[in-house]
Order: structure tokens, then C-alpha cells, then sequence
């Protein structure tokens, strides 16, 4: 009886080993797979603890005394919630009952921004409106739609000063410390209709309809009360350590959401180490080229929300959140949360007899070619064409 020949994938197997891959065809690149950094909170069962983690009490109080700060007092809050009821009522009577204004029709207004989110920060008393046209954004017509808005708003106050100023993404208006951006965007069928010349810029009506999809993810999915005080507490970092400037508020809106939520147990973690771990994910290179980063989830395509920052950025916000990890690692906690003089990103300190020296930026930005050097590259005779 003939015995058949042992066969696999890829042909017969020769001394029973199956055989290797097989190599790329020419020309053929391998398939890009971005990883994710290393993350000790998804990583935890593989790495259990050697010794039970430390007693930071002191730290958890830190930081919810640093979120009771950053609240907005009960004045700011009325004054604010006082100027958009007046706001909203107006738009309402222009939307319904619009009599000789034509200058545009107005299809929708929504809330957004961190007034809408919950995470206002005292000092910071702006609430964010977004009103989307049914016609086209010109600039005559914002302008037009902006004055008439003024003058409602004027008779409904009385004698209260209300101020406004038109800006390049529509208008605002402020009384008694607070203050009201109305966002002007349009219906999507009108955004291939844009003209540069004649209505507002387009990747500015672009962001207010993100503004509007943001508002709406994060009132489904980010309402629990810790992901509101991590955010705050994570906006007061950015605003006082410049290398943290290119992280956009989306971007820490959905940070927050990840250190607090996504881990094995899917329960939300104590803000202490929700804190610690956005140092640590963003030390990791979270939000550096060939992370899987965090998928935006208003947008399509897998888009990764850390590709609006450059390269620099990218690289300046991973070595700025190493500094701040090391400082907290050795204590360093109070100088983070409430201070910043002098500067512990850019100057070497001392911790509980560690120094801490600033990082070097790893990436450098190639130098850009002038064009009196390309001329001079070129052959002779494409420079006389030229």
C-alpha cells in the first residue's frame, strides 16, 4: 500500500516542520498595525501587585480640593444660566416667528462646549451655542443675524449693558461676567456650496458641526460625575504647563473618558489613579506616531484623534507628561496641581532627594528648503523655462 505524503499549507512538509511564512511579494508593503501603549490598568491581572499599593489619601484630597477651586461659584453659574435662558428665548421667537428678518433662517440651535458638558472652570464663565443655518453663512448675513440678536437681547435685559463683538466664527455677547459664543455653522448640503469670499471659513462651519456631534457623544456616554472632575482637573493642567497647550479640549474629553472607564472591570476608577494613569498613558506615547491612540468616535475611518497635532506637538506633550510622571512619582504632587513657579518642565528639581531633569525633545523638524536654493539645484535649462 503506497503511503501518501504528508502535505500542509504551502506545499508538502518536509522532516515534519511545518514550513515558514512565505516572503512579501515584490513591491508589496507589510500591513501598518498601530499598537497600543504599555497600560498597567488593562495589564493588571499579568502584573499582579508584589505589595499592596500605598496609602494616597493625601492625594486623593488634593485633588478633590483642587476640582472644588476649579468649580465655578453659584454667581458665575446664575449669571451664565441667566444670559443663555435670554439667548435660547430670542432665537426661539426668531426661529418661530421670524417677522421682516431675512437676512437668514436658522434650522436648529444646540448647546455645546463645557458649560453644556458640566465642566466649566471658574474664571471661565463662556457658554458656547451653536445655531445652524438653513441657508448659506455669509458674512453680511452673520453680521445682520448678530444685530438683531443684540437688540433683542438688549430689550428683554432693560437697562442692563449687554456687549457684543462679532468674531470669525460668528458673535458673542457678555453681561455681568459672563459670556455667550454663538457659533454660526450650516445644514450639511450647503458646505460644497461654500465660497471663501463670500461666507465663513469652511473648516470653521466644519468644527461647529463636530461641536455638535462631541456634545451629543459625551451626553450619552461621559456623564458620570468623575469623568467631569478629571476633566476639569486635567484642563487646569493644560492651561498651566505650555507643553500640554496642543491638547485640544476634545482630546482630554476623551482621554478622561478612557482612564476613567476603560479598564477590565468596566467600572469607574478612583480619580487619584484615573489621574495618574492619563500621565502615564500620555509618558507612554498614547498620542505619538504608531499608537493606536484613541479612536474618535464622531468621526469615520478610524480617524485617531492625536493626528490633528504635528509631530512636535505630539513629541512635546509625551516628554512634558514624563517630567510631570517622574515629579508625581516622587511626591511631587502640590507643585502639579496648584502651582507652577519656576517651571518643572523646563527646570531641574529636587524630590525626596531624586532630581528630576527636564527631557530633550526627540524630534527634530527637517529644515525647509528655500526656494532660491531650489532654483540653484535645477539644471540650466529648466531654470530658463522657468
Amino acid at each position: 500500500m503506497r503511503m501518501a505524503r504528508g502535505r500542509g499549507r504551502g506545499g508538502p512538509m518536509r522532516g515534519g516542520m511545518r514550513p515558514g511564512p512565505r516572503p512579501m511579494p515584490h513591491g508589496v508593503k507589510p500591513m501598518y498595525l498601530p499598537r497600543h501603549p504599555f497600560d498597567l490598568a488593562l495589564c493588571e491581572p499579568t502584573f499582579p501587585r508584589v505589595k499592596p499599593m500605598a496609602d494616597e489619601t493625601a492625594f486623593t484630597n488634593a485633588l478633590m480640593k483642587r476640582n472644588q477651586e476649579l468649580n465655578p461659584t453659584q454667581k458665575e453659574h446664575t449669571a451664565v444660566l441667566n444670559l443663555v435662558t435670554k439667548l435660547q428665548a430670542v432665537l426661539d421667537r426668531i426661529v418661530i416667528t421670524p417677522g421682516s428678518f431675512d437676512a437668514c433662517q436658522i434650522d436648529e440651535v444646540r448647546e455645546v462646549g463645557s458649560y453644556k458638558k458640566g465642566t466649566m472652570i471658574t474664571g471661565h464663565n463662556v457658554a458656547d451655542l451653536v445655531v445652524i443655518l438653513k441657508t448659506l453663512p455669509t458674512r453680511e448675513a452673520v453680521d445682520k443675524f448678530a444685530q438683531k440678536v443684540h437688540e433683542d437681547v438688549k430689550t428683554a435685559c432693560g437697562r442692563e449693558a449687554v456687549n457684543m463683538a462679532i468674531t470669525e466664527r460668528g458673535f458673542e455677547l457678555s453681561k455681568d461676567g459672563a459670556t455667550v459664543r454663538i457659533l454660526v455653522t450650516t445644514i450639511l448640503p450647503n458646505i460644497r456650496k461654500l465660497n471663501p469670499e463670500l461666507h465663513l471659513d469652511a473648516k470653521i462651519i466644519q468644527s461647529h458641526l463636530a461641536a455638535v456631534r462631541h456634545s451629543r457623544w459625551f451626553e450619552e456616554n461621559a456623564h458620570h460625575s468623575s469623568i467631569k472632575v478629571l476633566i476639569r482637573l486635567l484642563r487646569d493642567l493644560r492651561k498651566r504647563f505650555e507643553g500640554l497647550e496642543p491638547l485640544s479640549p476634545w482630546m482630554l474629553d476623551l482621554l478622561a473618558h478612557n482612564a476613567i472607564l476603560n479598564n477590565p472591570g468596566r467600572q469607574a476608577l478612583p480619580i487619584n489613579i484615573a489621574y495618574r494613569r492619563c500621565l502615564q498613558l500620555l509618558a507612554a506615547g498614547l498620542f505619538l506616531p504608531g499608537s493606536a491612540s484613541i479612536t474618535d468616535p464622531c468621526e469615520n475611518n478610524n480617524m485617531r484623534v492625536h493626528t490633528a497635532m504635528t509631530l512636535e506637538q505630539q513629541d512635546q506633550v509625551c516628554l512634558t507628561a514624563q517630567t510631570l510622571l517622574r515629579v508625581l512619582s516622587h511626591g511631587g504632587y502640590k507643585r502639579i496641581l496648584e502651582g507652577n513657579s519656576p517651571d518643572i518642565t523646563s527646570d531641574t528639581s529636587v524630590w525626596e532627594d531624586v532630581v528630576v531633569s527636564p527631557l530633550e525633545k526627540a524630534y527634530e523638524k527637517p529644515p525647509e528648503k528655500k526656494e532660491d536654493e531650489d532654483m540653484e539645484d535645477a539644471p540650466a535649462e529648466e531654470t530658463m523655462e522657468t
